[in-house]
């Protein structure tokens, strides 16, 4: 798979029936490596060792409902209090991030609600923190750590 801008990791892949697939440690479970896929396990675990969010309060392909239709967020980081804080649209390295993807993780976050949006294609990532009271978006410089967030009289920023 193709090197993305974040650690690299190892991980654990088999290839049958022609095709490469990869041990999803959150979801326990074998998954067609896909791009998009890759991105996912890559930024989880980057979530993970980098920026301290717990395994434990990750969820992979998170289904939600939005206007009766079922979506899938790719990764949803939760507080302590089971409370969503963070959501997480990945994209293939191939896929340019641009309007339409924006569009997209902010539709998922009418459901969630939450305050801060990652949007990544493994090579670009860009975090937007959403003021709710104003209906505001804003490009923050750094993803936070999960204590940063967490750390805020144990609320969401």
């Amino acid at each position: 798979m193709q090197p993305l801008n974040l650690p690299t990791y190892s991980f654990n892949t088999n290839h049958s029936e022609n095709r490469d697939w990869i041990f999803d440690n959150f979801r326990r479970n074998w998954y067609l490596l896909t791009p998009e896929e890759w991105v996912r396990q890559n930024f989880a675990r980057y979530m993970c060792e980098v920026l301290g969010y717990p395994e434990s309060l990750l969820l992979l392909e998170h289904t939600i409902t939005h206007n009766k239709l079922t979506r899938r967020c790719d990764i949803v980081a939760y507080n302590r209090l089971g409370q969503p804080i963070l959501l997480v649209e990945c994209k293939a390295p191939g896929i340019v991030l641009n309007q339409k993807t924006f569009d997209q993780i902010a539709r998922y976050n009418m459901v969630l609600g939450v305050n801060l949006l990652v949007v990544t294609n493994g090579l670009s990532h860009y975090c937007i923190h959403y003021i709710e009271s104003g209906g505001s978006y804003t490009f923050i410089r750094e993803i936070p750590s999960f204590r940063s967030i967490t750390d805020q009289s144990s609320a969401v920023i």
